[in-house]
């Protein structure tokens, strides 16, 4: 028989699933909705299951605004700025690629340079001081407003044509979590490359003519571990599975 890894059972392709509500809070700008921020390695993806809205999203192609409802499907590849728009109702169900990586601190808000040049600002400002309750809703709005107050130059810049300062903001991002790539990559060995190796390794089996590892086979299921946490974009329901999702950091 072909031996395959002893491995965690995380969901398909080792990605990240929750559930979000998007806030409805208004912003600086008129917006009603959630922080900017960017993935250094993640890409995501928004299903709508309810209501209206929009995301915003910067990149190198400029400033786009994407109308969200039922049944859309919207996804930012690493390094793209987006930030969820409330229109009404705006329910979603984000898939994130690389289950842990982005509770492990792979997401950055677009905070003003000053607090992105300073790594205890910006944890101090990204953290949260509760999980839940009035004043964790306080902290995840005043969290919110200072992502929004560095995002608005970005987009009014880019959509100007000068892309220098969401460049630059890349390149802050990217400096701020250099030190802790070696973590990722342990949980990215963990989870989605440890899942892919499982797919080459049982390739191999049935390649060999040895379907033997079928008798492993199992159905798993779990329901929400957290409900009405404060994500980034929304009231949050978490799925904590072993071996790969971990609780948000700083929250």
């Amino acid at each position: 028989m072909v031996s395959l890894p002893n491995l965690p059972h995380p969901l398909p392709g080792a990605v990240g699933l929750s559930h979000l509500s998007a806030y409805e809070w208004e912003a600086a700008d008129g917006a009603c909705g959630g922080s900017p921020h960017l993935h250094l390695v993640c890409t995501e993806a928004y299903v709508v299951t309810g209501g209206r809205g929009a995301v915003q999203t910067l990149s190198p192609d400029g400033y786009r605004d994407t109308p969200l409802e039922p049944g859309s499907v919207a996804w930012f590849t690493p390094g793209t700025v987006h930030r969820m728009v409330q229109g009404g109702g705006l329910r979603i169900t984000v898939l994130m690629q690389n289950s842990g990586l982005p509770e492990a601190g792979d997401a950055v808000f677009t905070f003003p340079p000053d607090v992105l040049a300073d790594p205890e600002r910006y944890a101090a400002a990204a953290s949260l001081p509760a999980r839940t309750g009035p004043e964790a809703a306080t902290a995840a709005r005043k969290r919110r407003d200072l992502a929004v107050e560095g995002y608005l130059p970005l987009r009014e810049a880019l959509m100007a044509g000068d892309n220098g300062p969401y460049v630059e903001f890349q390149q802050a991002a990217a400096r701020l979590v250099r030190d802790r790539v070696p973590a990722w990559r342990e949980l990215w060995r963990a989870g989605a490359l440890a899942t892919a190796e499982r797919t080459g390794a049982q390739l191999t089996a049935l390649e060999a003519g040895d379907p033997g590892y079928l008798a492993d086979a199992r159905s798993y299921d779990t329901g929400p571990t957290r409900h009405g946490g404060y994500g980034m974009c929304g009231r949050r329901e978490e799925y904590e599975l072993p071996g790969t999702t971990l609780p948000y950091h700083g929250e």
